[in-house]
């Protein structure tokens, strides 16, 4: 499956953006959405996963009722709501896709497949 991140932007503190990740490719209802994000300097890191059915979704605790995955299998694409932004969500963001394996914990992938990022700024 190809990944397509987008959305992206400069935001003032305290604002909103949704990402949106378009697939195509393969069935995209098969495979877990994961949203990634690495800031300067920084490793990157986990911020959401959400299921196939878009039944279950998995936050990072720094973006914890903030943030809200979730996906439109119809249209292929998932999305990343943001909320109360601050600078500390500065990077780049980027989605990935995961079958996973059997046995293991659904969020956790692994995420084979990723999207080319899409820059986020957060300014004070």
């Amino acid at each position: 499956v190809q990944l397509q991140a987008s959305g992206g932007g400069l935001v003032q503190d305290g604002g909103s953006l949704r990402l949106s990740c378009a697939a195509s490719g393969r069935t995209f209802s098969n495979y877990v959405i994961g949203w990634f994000r690495q800031a300067p300097g920084k490793e990157r890191e986990f911020v959401a996963a959400i299921n196939w059915s878009g039944g279950m979704t998995y936050y990072a605790d720094s973006v914890k009722g903030r943030f809200t995955i979730f996906r439109d299998n119809a249209r292929n694409t998932g999305y990343l709501q943001m909320n109360s932004l601050n600078g500390e969500d500065t990077a780049v963001y980027y989605c990935a896709a995961a079958i996973p394996r059997l046995g293991s914990t659904w969020y956790t992938g692994p995420f084979t497949y990723w999207g080319q990022g899409t820059q986020v700024t957060v300014s004070s």
